[in-house]
């Protein structure tokens, strides 16, 4: 019932008022409140988005999540990108618990929609596919203003294509699922595109990414107007090792290229996902990977075209992403979650000093 939410909303920013009164003024108390009501007690829109984010492969995961990126109950809003699949769409209990953790500790998820693994590829969608998994992320009572959709995974890889590079049904699919999503009148659709592999060099079943969206462009010259967002994949390649600062297309500043490829098509600037990124943990990167943490935050990430970076991965250990996993066999902080908790608490640090 909207009328419950919107008190819940509004008991929710009391709190924030009291603790802005404590911390401060009496005065900056008021003006922080009376900002949140102008925004339809959203305080996003006042920049309230955190830049850092995490991916998670599994709903249940979202506690853990939690612990890693709240350093307090004030801080900014959080992004999660999280896969769902077609085979999770009888979870109805289970998908809703993971909303209304997120939505009560201000986390927002991104949805990465996924069809089904088949004879060694994640299948095509159809549009009746793509229907339902739209409509079972629109019946979870998410409450927040937007819901944020990632059409799709890296389809420059065959693999993740029904075992094809084909940039002109993908195309059509992004197209589709953007319409589709927009005529629903009684929810927000954010539409992310699907992330690339800026690492793929047209070798081993791959398409070289700005070939692929070339393509694209080829096909439909208006295709850049279908979402809301775009998605990077900005890996610090080659062999996800490289120095933060190395400038390349597949670097940890891929994202820049593709923004400028996008703006050099639609004359727009466009902000940007960075729902995968990460460095592999190796006897290389153990020695300076918290350095490489700070000075992506201090020169790389901290780019204003950004909303936020989901890294890949919270939880891998074990399988074959453990050498990107936050957390151990044992649950326990790795390297990475170390690294990274030190700069998710610096942003809070300067952002409450500021609030």
């Amino acid at each position: 019932m909207k009328w419950l939410s919107d008190v819940v909303d509004l008991l929710k920013f009391l709190i924030l008022y009291f603790i802005s009164f404590f911390r401060k003024s009496f005065l900056s108390a008021f003006f922080f409140i009376i900002s949140c009501i102008l925004i339809n007690h959203h305080v996003k829109a006042f920049d309230f988005y955190s830049n850092y984010g995490i991916h998670l492969l599994n709903p249940y995961e979202i506690d853990e999540a939690i612990k890693l990126l709240k350093v307090s109950y004030y801080d900014k809003y959080h992004f999660v990108t999280i896969p769902i699949s077609l085979s999770e769409l009888n979870k109805n209990d289970e998908w809703q618990s993971f909303c209304h953790k997120a939505y009560f500790n201000q986390i927002i998820p991104i949805f990465r929609l996924t069809t089904k693994f088949e004879n060694g590829n994640w299948q095509i969608p159809n549009r009746k596919e793509i229907i339902s998994l739209l409509d079972f992320i629109k019946n979870l009572n998410c409450k927040h203003d937007g819901i944020y959709i990632i059409v799709f995974n890296e389809v420059n890889h065959a693999k993740e294509w029904g075992g094809k590079i084909d940039p002109i049904s993908y195309a059509e699919i992004l197209k589709f699922t953007y319409n589709w999503a927009k005529t629903e009148t009684d929810i927000n659709f954010l539409i992310l595109p699907a992330g690339f592999d800026l690492a793929a060099d047209g070798r081993n079943n791959t398409m070289e990414a700005f070939n692929y969206l070339e393509q694209m462009y080829a096909y439909d010259s208006e295709i850049f107007y279908y979402f809301d967002y775009w998605n990077s994949h900005s890996y610090p390649n080659p062999g996800f090792v490289s120095d933060p600062l190395r400038k390349a297309k597949n670097s940890l500043s891929g994202f820049k290229y593709e923004l400028d490829y996008l703006q050099g098509k639609t004359k727009q600037e466009i902000k940007v996902f960075i729902t995968e990124t990460g460095w592999m943990l190796n006897s290389k990167t153990k020695k300076v990977l918290t350095g490489y943490y700070q000075q992506a935050h201090n020169l790389i990430w901290s780019d204003e075209r950004i909303v936020a970076i989901t890294p890949f991965l919270l939880k891998g250990s074990p399988g074959i992403f453990n050498a990107f996993s936050f957390l151990d066999i044992k649950n326990q902080p790795t390297l990475h979650y170390q690294s990274y908790r030190k700069i998710i608490e610096l942003e809070s640090k300067e952002f409450n000093s500021e609030n």
